[in-house]
């Protein structure tokens, strides 16, 4: 409209010119379908279950559904309405000069429209659209959240998988040196001493399987719920990390990672509404007008107090009205200061949903790099305690070595075992991180993460 008030613009946000943690520079954002990267059939057809069956992100379909409705509502009032109706009334009278009756019946179609001189209903409806497009991307934040909440209790399932069976082959160790002990204790090679201890360090071994055994039951449990399924009849058939492959990822500059997350779009659409409502807030002060018409068939054709056409004919009616409120107790422009102070919070909310979208990327850079780093000492460890434990028992065992050497080395020996396991689930936690921080290859003009939905 010619005289429509113009709505004010988010201002673009300021980004730094790069990351600051180390980027490969043959990486690549990531895909839509990121999570094929790991390489696991199983854990592509888990995402699949989720998305399909997640009840989180059937609430959230609903929503969409809900903000749908309310934006074609809200368009609704661009449009012109137009009823139907009929009406009749039977009149009958009697006095001393005779009786009397008159039926009067009427079918008409009418018609309003409130010219939006101002851009009120226009701007009310822009607001609905955008607060649509933000569920929208409010229910593929949450998809992309379901989905690396997915990978990461099936990479931490299969962590406590591997964990058990560390744990069981260090119970198999401590077993297989009691017998030593126990040997040379019968031979009077050893002491009651060392024959206690060691039972004592089988025991401690033990004890350690059921504990891991309980957290994979959760673990198996929390899986399940993402999945939309019951804990029980749940199994995943893999049982541990060795055949997981890392995908490779990074970003690009922090001005285009932005279109794709959909957090930072939800907060930027939800401060273009707030600034379409506050243009709507403004229009309310100014007259509205309104125009309606009418016309069909009814008898009397005119029923007006000077001149009535009686019989069955055509009717027509037009009319205008404009109105300008005068007094309402300042609701109306308190109406407009609670729309600019909205708007005012929706700005911080967009710059705050920004810096924390530049945390996560960094925080998962910055641990990737840290992570690398810490790779090759990870693997050194692993293979010089395998070797000083074979080395100490092969010498315990031909009577040259000392009982306490094969226990201490045995202890470094699952402690190194164990590291290098969370090790490998870290970084492959590290990496889903990543990957979600960068928006999971979600993008702005898509028609619906993961879920096959159009916008």
């Amino acid at each position: 409209m010619g005289c429509a008030i113009r709505e004010t613009q988010p201002k673009p946000p300021d980004l730094p010119g790069a990351f600051a943690a180390h980027v490969d520079a043959g990486y690549a954002w990531p895909s839509a379908r990121w999570y094929e990267g790991f390489g696991s059939s199983e854990l592509q057809l888990l995402v699949t279950q989720a998305s399909a069956g997640n009840l989180d992100l059937a609430i959230a379909r609903a929503r969409v559904l809900q903000a749908d409705a309310r934006a074609r509502q809200a368009g609704a009032a661009i449009l012109p309405s137009v009823d139907a109706g009929g009406n009749g009334n039977f009149l009958a009278g009697h006095s001393s000069n005779g009786s009397a009756h008159e039926t009067d019946w009427a079918a008409l179609l009418s018609a309003s429209y409130e010219l939006d001189f101002w851009g009120k209903n226009r701007a009310s409806a822009r607001s609905a659209r955008l607060q649509a497009g933000a569920s929208r991307a409010d229910r593929d934040t949450l998809a992309l959240t379901t989905l690396a909440g997915v990978a990461n209790a099936y990479f931490q399932v299969l962590s406590l998988r591997e964990r058990i069976a560390i744990a069981s082959a260090n119970l198999d160790a401590a077993k297989k040196l009691l017998d030593i002990v126990q040997a040379r204790f019968e031979a009077g090679l050893s002491n009651p001493v060392e024959l206690s201890i060691q039972k004592s360090n089988r025991a401690a071994a033990a004890l350690v399987i059921p504990e891991l055994q309980q957290q994979e039951s959760e673990g198996m449990a929390a899986l399940a719920v993402l999945l939309g399924r019951e804990p029980e009849q749940f199994s995943i058939d893999a049982r541990s990390l060795d055949a997981l492959l890392e995908p490779a990822v990074a970003p690009g500059l922090p001005s285009e990672f932005l279109t794709r997350r959909p957090d930072v779009y939800v907060a930027e659409a939800n401060l273009r509404a707030a600034n379409a409502d506050l243009t709507a807030a403004r229009a309310a002060l100014f007259p509205s007008v309104n125009l309606t018409a009418g016309g069909g068939l009814q008898n009397p054709a005119l029923n007006a107090a000077v001149t009535t056409l009686s019989g069955v004919g055509p009717t027509l009616s037009l009319g205008a009205s404009i109105s300008q409120v005068i007094f309402d107790g300042g609701r109306l422009r308190a109406a407009r200061a609670e729309a600019q102070a909205k708007q005012q919070e929706l700005v911080s909310a967009y710059r705050a949903a920004i810096l924390a979208a530049l945390v996560d990327v960094e925080n998962a850079l910055s641990a990737l790099q840290h992570l690398d780093e810490a790779r090759a000492l990870q693997q050194e460890s692993l293979v010089q305690s395998e070797r000083a434990f074979e080395g100490a028992t092969l010498r315990f065992k031909a009577g040259s070595g000392d009982f306490l050497t094969v226990l201490e080395a045995q202890r470094t020996l699952y402690a190194a075992r164990e590291q290098y396991s969370r090790y490998r689930l870290t970084r492959l936690q590290a990496l889903v991180a990543l990957c979600k921080s960068l928006g999971g290859g979600w993008q702005a003009h898509d028609s619906g993460y993961l879920l096959g939905e159009s916008q």
